[in-house]
């Protein structure tokens, strides 16, 4: 073995080397003092050789054990293999004895050699270093564990973020491919030029046209989906589609929008408000007479609240359903911004109607300047 192995050897097993160098001294110290005498170094040696290795050839063995089999059967190896233990402990420590009294490590004392004592001194050095090593390994089996728990918790959040950014570079790409189909001062020039034309001759028209350009223009320049918006804007674009559909049906919508507070400043999460918006068409009756649509959004004491209400249109083929997709897409959303911090709450009440509601925190910086 050269120094290069020396050195590999010591790398991995210095702390085995440091706590058996502490553990020899201490002892050695101890009984020095108690007995107030020293035994002759072969003695030492002896004792120490049969306890290392009575400590590592039961660690390795009872770690053995311990991946295979059921209970009752580890239970059994177990008893077995401690009582092989003591035994070799025993019989490894006599002829030891015998081997050292012959090279003169050790001075002759055939009347010590295999009297009663001896024998109970060896089990009970035995069982006390089966002990040590038990403890070993179920330490080292607790930090193997600990550390394949920690790398799978690693591999899994890495997962999660690769999946995320694979998601976030979809959307994006779909986003950049749907943008570049379309050129938007082409398009914007053209919607200008039908709506001047059909503003003197078709004004119910012309006002379609410029409600339909300002949310085209607004989806165009909508950021990523992983950024907030300012909330007046998407209130804006609720305004455009109300006013798009009370021009296509002729105003016989029923449909009220009330904002109260001071949303200057206030950002929300892009979408969900038009979702919303979109389902009422969708799914809800909008042309009751009785009973009109509310879309409310409340912003008091840094608390933000938005509920819909509208009428079921028990009419419309599979509402539930696609009405449930849209929902799920709205608690999304609103679990990645706000993690476990929102209420949102959808139900049907006893009248008919079709609820939902969503209570977040959302701090108006604005509104902290000017107190």
């Amino acid at each position: 073995m050269n120094f290069l192995h020396l050195k590999i050897f010591y790398e991995k097993y210095k702390f085995h080397l440091l706590v058996w160098s502490l553990y020899i001294v201490y002892e050695v110290f101890i009984l020095g003092l108690t007995t107030n005498r020293f035994r002759e170094p072969g003695a030492y040696l002896l004792v120490y050789i049969v306890n290392i290795l009575t400590f590592y050839t039961y660690g390795f063995l009872f770690k053995s054990i311990l991946k295979t089999g059921s209970n009752a059967i580890k239970i059994l190896k177990v008893t077995i293999l401690i009582a092989v233990i003591i035994f070799a402990y025993v019989v490894s420590t006599f002829l030891l004895i015998i081997l050292f009294e012959k090279i003169s490590l050790i001075k002759t004392n055939p009347a010590r050699s295999f009297d009663r004592e001896l024998i109970l001194s060896c089990v009970y050095r035995s069982i006390l270093f089966i002990g040590y090593s038990t403890g070993y390994v179920y330490i080292t089996k607790s930090f193997q564990d600990q550390k394949k728990v920690e790398a799978l918790e690693r591999l899994n959040l890495i997962t999660q973020l690769e999946k995320q950014a694979l998601e976030n570079d979809l959307v994006q790409s779909q986003n950049n491919y749907l943008r570049s189909q379309i050129n938007p001062h082409f398009l914007f020039n053209t919607l200008n030029f039908i709506y001047n034309d059909a503003r003197k001759k078709a004004p119910m028209a012309a006002d379609a046209i410029m409600n339909l350009a300002e949310m085209m223009r607004y989806a165009l320049k909508r950021p990523e989906a992983s950024e907030m918006v300012p909330l007046s804007e998407e209130i804006e674009q609720i305004e455009h589609l109300i006013n798009l559909h009370k021009l296509r049906t002729a105003n016989t919508i029923n449909l009220e929008l009330e904002v109260t507070g001071d949303l200057f400043g206030l950002r929300f999460p892009p979408l969900i408000l038009l979702t919303l918006v979109e389902n009422i068409f969708k799914h809800g009756n909008v042309s009751h007479s009785t009973q009109p649509a509310l879309i409310k959004i409340v912003y008091e004491k840094d608390n933000l609240h938005i509920s819909t209400i509208n009428m079921i249109n028990d009419n419309k083929g599979k509402q539930s359903e696609s009405h449930h997709v849209g929902i799920e897409n709205i608690g999304k959303r609103l679990s990645n911004f706000y993690g476990n911090d929102y209420v949102f709450r959808y139900y049907k009440d006893p009248l008919n109607r079709y609820i939902t509601e969503i209570e977040v925190t959302v701090v108006n910086p604005m509104a902290r300047l000017n107190r």
